[in-house]
This record gives structure tokens, sequence and C-alpha cells, in this order.
């Protein structure tokens, strides 16, 4: 894709918080808990097209201001936690970016074919001969 950490980060804007959970004392006081917000309309890193894409596949990510919502609160350390955030931002966006393969039609060859029906008739006689079908 045409872009890297460097330039997200320069359009994302982060929001930190007091993170729930363990680590005692600073629970209370240093703000961990960080989300992420990145605008996928005012971003200069996208063609329209990919915008457009982007905000179909990521629809049940956006908030109702239509930024792209990514909450990280795993470490206890605000650092860690933006770049966790911003790792995942750049996963999420490289996944709801990429094409899928178009899959290609096989044939199978006339001898596959031919092998598979012989292969059923022998089953199919082996059975005949248990029921005593085939009087020889």
């Amino acid at each position: 894709m045409n872009f890297d950490k460097a330039s997200l980060q320069k359009e994302v804007s982060y929001k930190t918080s007091r993170s729930g959970g363990a680590g005692g004392q600073n629970v209370n006081k240093v703000s961990s808990k960080v989300e992420l917000l990145f605008p996928i309309t005012g971003s200069a890193l996208f063609t329209d097209e990919e915008k457009q894409l982007l905000q179909s596949k990521l629809q049940n990510r956006l908030n109702k201001d239509g930024y792209l919502q990514i909450i990280c609160d795993e470490e206890r350390s605000q650092y860690l936690n933006k770049e966790i955030a911003l790792e995942r931002l750049v996963q999420l966006l490289t996944q709801a970016l990429s094409v899928p393969k178009t899959r290609k039609k096989t044939k199978l060859s006339k001898a596959k074919k031919a092998a598979r029906l012989d292969q059923k008739k022998l089953h199919s006689a082996k059975k005949d001969m248990r029921r005593g079908g085939i009087d020889w």
C-alpha cells in the first residue's frame, strides 16, 4: 500500500484516559488507556475510491463522527499502547484495502473423469456382490 506508520502518525489523533484493571496505584494516577482516532474521509493518503472501500468495509468500526476508532489498554505504558494501536490501524487498513484474488474455474480432465467413473463402477459392483445381486 502507499502508506506507512510515519505518514499515518501525522493524521492520527489520540485520546488518553485512565485504564482499569491490574496495576495498583499506577491505575489511579496514569492515563495509559489510548483511543486512536483516524479520519478516513479527511485523509490525504488515500484516493476517493480507496476511502469509499475503507468506509464500506470498516463501517462497524467507525464512530458517529466518521472516525475509525481503535482502543488499546493492554499495557501499563501509554507509549506502548499508542504503538499497539497504530500497529492495529495499519493492519486494519491493509486488510480492508486488499482485494481478494478472483477464483479461476478449472476443468477436470477426461482421464480424471473416466477414472472417477471407473472407481464408482467398481464400488457399485462390490456392493452388488455383497447383496448377491450379480449371479456368477
